[in-house]
């Protein structure tokens, strides 16, 4: 049977749940790249360099920790490297984030990122980071080859920093917020998750502050992605909520600009006057809304996923993951880990881990991992 583009396909073997298996081929005929049944094709590839974080955000991590993997377990520089080329060579993978836990607390992560670069001179290379250690490193992330940076920053309060993130550290995260600027890699962009009662009031001020120093503020929906599964849909601040908190003190207008499969939804940014509650004056930048909750995205997803200990997942959401980095250390060629990766993208959910969009519905199943342990 000839199975084509848009045709859901739902996977017919392997395992559920978090464990690695290897997915069911794809059926023959099926263009070469990271395709999936529903006619979308990943080219921005998110990689994590390691699942361990010096942070205990409240939204991601319990206070306690996690059982991290053993070194022996995370992908080496080399392996990294070599799963980025297949990716790029053989799949059409045409940007790449690094992603964690937290890529600064990795010893090696300026000679991973010279290691890619080496192989891929106009490859964009970005990296999320909670920025603790940033200002010791930035210059030296940008001479190996880092194009520029995400910094999470949920407040500019001490107190309500630290009440989310479990860590008095905010002075470090703007020391490396403000390296990273100075060092070239930029635009730099900052992502802040809005808690109910601890830090939405603060978003105008957030907004403003980042609009003075020319750094691109995005705003993310709080996603069933914690480790304590806490989450609810009726305690998340939505993106509707965030577009009427910013409105107190802005007008945002819709970005002129396609969206080009980007997870945020950008608006152009200018003040309201206090009299007439009109627009004031020019565009002094823009924000972003990520609202993978409310007004998902999914259909227009172009993401492929590889965890730490090199595990392929489809989607942030799925509840199967496929083993890459075991086939590698197998002996397998990069002609077989670019198949087994082609397979594993095949079967991808078409929204949230299911065969419809609904974060929050009854029939939705929160993945056991956080997205620390994933990779966002």
């Amino acid at each position: 049977m000839t199975v084509q583009l848009g045709m859901p396909v739902p996977p017919s073997g392997g395992s559920t749940g978090s464990s690695a298996s290897v997915p069911p081929p794809r059926p023959a005929g099926t263009p070469t790249g990271l395709w999936d049944s529903y006619g979308r094709r990943a080219t921005d590839m998110r990689l994590s360099l390691t699942d361990k974080c010096n942070l205990r955000c409240t939204y991601c991590m319990p206070a306690e920790g996690l059982e991290w993997l053993s070194k022996q377990a995370v992908m080496t520089k080399d392996e990294i490297v070599r799963i980025v080329r297949i990716g790029v060579e053989a799949l059409g993978v045409r940007e790449l984030r690094l992603t964690g836990g937290e890529p600064l607390v990795r010893a090696d992560l300026v000679d991973v990122i010279a290691g890619i670069r080496s192989d891929h001179r106009d490859l964009p290379i970005s990296m999320t980071t909670n920025g603790v250690g940033l200002d010791k490193k930035a210059t030296a992330l940008k001479a190996a080859g880092l194009t520029r940076i995400n910094v999470s920053l949920d407040s500019l309060h001490e107190e309500t920093f630290t009440k989310l993130t479990r860590r008095p550290f905010l002075d470090r995260v703007l020391a490396g917020v403000d390296a990273a600027w100075a060092a070239g890699l930029g635009p730099v962009k900052l992502n802040a998750v809005l808690m109910r009662g601890i830090n939405d009031a603060e978003s105008p001020d957030l907004l403003a502050w980042a609009l003075g120093r020319g750094y691109e503020l995005r705003f993310i929906e709080q996603m069933p992605l914690d480790a304590d599964h806490g989450w609810t849909r009726r305690n998340m601040i939505t993106a509707a909520e965030i577009r009427e908190l910013l409105s107190r003190d802005f007008v945002l207008s819709a970005d002129r600009r396609e969206r080009d499969g980007a997870p945020a939804e950008r608006f152009e940014v200018r003040r309201r006057d206090a009299v007439s509650g009109e627009p004031s004056g020019e565009v002094l930048g823009t924000v972003g809304i990520i609202a993978s909750v409310t007004e998902p995205f999914c259909s227009d997803c172009r993401r492929t996923r590889i965890t730490a200990e090199g595990k392929i997942m489809s989607c942030l959401f799925s509840r199967e993951e496929f083993d890459l980095l075991g086939l590698l250390r197998e002996g397998a060629t990069d002609a077989e880990l670019a198949e087994r990766w082609q397979d594993a993208m095949w079967v991808k959910p078409k929204a949230h881990g299911m065969d419809h969009t609904g974060l929050g519905a009854a029939d939705f199943v929160q993945p056991d991992r956080s997205m620390s342990a994933i990779g966002g």
